[in-house]
């Protein structure tokens, strides 16, 4: 006799499958892109199937479409600079729309090759943003040399065309993070390596004389040859990724009990010293650096670190005590922190000197209402460092606080998506990771607008993606090429996940007898 064919039975979808004895359906292993998956149905290099059958999107064609809308709106604009300022369109409208262009097509092409499954709204929300600044940098270049031509001057520098190539080299570094880093989880066994690293580049324009590091008073610069960076920009990411490690190997440090006060649990005195070290590391920042921005921007993110980790509200009252105790100790030591204070509370006291920026901004605003002046119809390059530091209000002059609202639910989009990536990943290492690197961008973005606004003193950060600046542009990216490596970890299908790698923090304890 020969062996009896086997039964199928009707699968979830209504198909059928072959059946083992059991009648069980047979589990098909992990296929290859293009091998035939579970319920007959083909298993494409973007689509996965789930435990019911059902075919997982990848998002790839969403994330496709809404990068396509983000370079037509960023093209429509340029002319709409060029048209309001009453010029010929241009070759570098042409320029900088096709590099801009191309940018975002080579970023998506990367993305559905290392990371399919990545959530599709970060790369765009993140492009969308380059563009807009890329279209308010080649507004205020026009107006720089239309006002270096009424005088006589020669043409200023123009930073339009830097930006792009800047933009080249982010998405070039965004593309090796993608590639480099296979499983997120990897980074956690470098994460003491990686502290070192940051707290050198942190470090090394405090110590470096201050013709190579200091501009406009602030010691945070290496000022090289052909270039000029700031290596803390880079180091936030490090430093990140290293207190993410800690925080997961020790864990139960930072849980153990303490004494009740207030109905809150206290950390043990020991306990303290990585907020400790932290909050010297701020005042140190502050101290030799001149770096108001960066020394909030480090503690604030520790210590949102360390409520993610432990669920503790008094690590946020300790830390914010801290952090007050700071500054106040800061305000009675430091001259240019007392001079940022005084701008703070009264910048048209002394327009003509310290605080015309701060003031110009203001006008800015003001004249730009709620609609705006139009793209190229106002004033921006009034302010100094329009371009730069200042970029929220060029923005809010020409597109009025509607468009600063809309561009604020850019920013709010892609943190929240960076979050919700955060919440969906199953390993602790790459939840903390996730949660520094949105709360990062978020509480830069607060910092910025809370500067140029007057709601908190001025502090010199640029806002991620919009200013321009080759250090910022190209260590954003890189946040957001790990939050898609995350993401992506967070929503691969069952079936094509990688093989787990247990960190010794989470592993379990078991009992052997001798």
């Amino acid at each position: 006799m020969g062996s009896p064919s086997p039964r199928h039975t009707p699968t979830s979808d209504g198909h059928t499958g072959p059946t083992g004895t059991t009648g069980v359906p047979a589990t098909p292993a992990a296929s290859p892109a293009g091998a035939t998956g579970a319920a007959g149905q083909s298993v494409g290099p973007l689509g996965g199937l789930g435990s019911t059958g059902a075919r997982i999107p990848s998002g790839r064609a969403v994330e496709l479409l809404l990068l396509a809308f983000a370079a037509l709106l960023t093209t429509g604009a340029l002319i709409l600079v060029e048209a309001n300022q009453e010029q010929e369109l241009t070759s570098t409208l042409l320029y900088l729309g096709a590099a801009y262009l191309g940018l975002l097509t080579v970023a998506h092409l990367v993305v559905r090759k290392l990371a399919p499954y990545a959530d599709p709204l970060i790369l765009p929300c993140a492009a969308l943003l380059n563009g807009l600044g890329l279209v308010m940098i080649h507004r205020v270049d026009l107006a720089r040399a239309d006002k270096a031509a009424q005088v006589g001057q020669a043409a200023p520098e123009l930073f339009a065309g830097r930006q792009v190539a800047w933009t080249a080299i982010a998405l070039l570094l965004f593309a090796a993070v993608l590639w480099f880093v296979k499983d997120h989880r990897a980074l956690a066994r470098y994460g003491y390596t990686m502290g070192l690293a940051g707290l050198a580049l942190l470090a090394l324009p405090g110590l470096l004389p201050a013709s190579v590091s200091e501009v406009n008073g602030a010691k945070i610069w290496l000022r090289l040859s052909i270039f000029s960076i700031q290596p803390g920009e880079f180091s936030k990411v490090l430093l990140m990724i290293f207190f993410s490690a800690l925080l997961v190997s020790k864990r139960e440090l930072f849980t153990t009990a303490g004494r009740h006060f207030l109905g809150m649990e206290l950390p043990r005195m020991r306990d303290l010293a990585p907020l400790l070290v932290a909050w010297a590391l701020s005042v140190g920042l502050l101290v030799l650096e001149k770096d108001l921005g960066s020394s909030l921007l480090y503690f604030g993110v520790l210590l949102v670190l360390l409520y993610a980790a432990t669920e503790r509200v008094s690590w946020l009252v300790i830390g914010l005590l801290f952090f007050m105790a700071g500054a106040v100790a800061a305000y009675q030591m430091f001259g240019h922190v007392r001079e940022r204070v005084a701008i703070w509370l009264d910048p048209l006291d002394n327009f003509n000197g310290s605080g015309y920026q701060i003031g110009q901004a203001l006008f800015g605003l003001g004249t730009g209402g709620v609609g705006g002046t139009g793209l190229g119809a106002g004033r921006p390059d009034l302010v100094p460092f329009a371009w730069s530091d200042f970029m929220v209000s060029s923005i809010g002059e020409e597109l009025g606080l509607i468009g600063l609202a809309a561009v604020l639910m850019v920013y709010l989009v892609l943190v929240t998506r960076g979050l919700r990536s955060a919440l969906a990943v199953r390993d602790t290492f790459g939840k903390l990771l996730a949660t520094g690197l949105a709360f990062s961008l978020a509480l830069q973005v607060f910092v910025v607008m809370g500067g140029v606004t007057r709601l908190i003193p001025l502090t010199g950060l640029t806002i991620p993606f919009l200013s321009a600046g080759g250090s910022s542009l190209v260590a954003n990216y890189v946040i957001v090429a790990l939050l898609l490596r995350i993401s992506n970890a967070a929503r691969t299908p069952a079936g094509r996940r990688p093989a787990a790698q247990v960190p010794l923090a989470d592993a379990r304890t078991e009992m052997v007898e001798k």
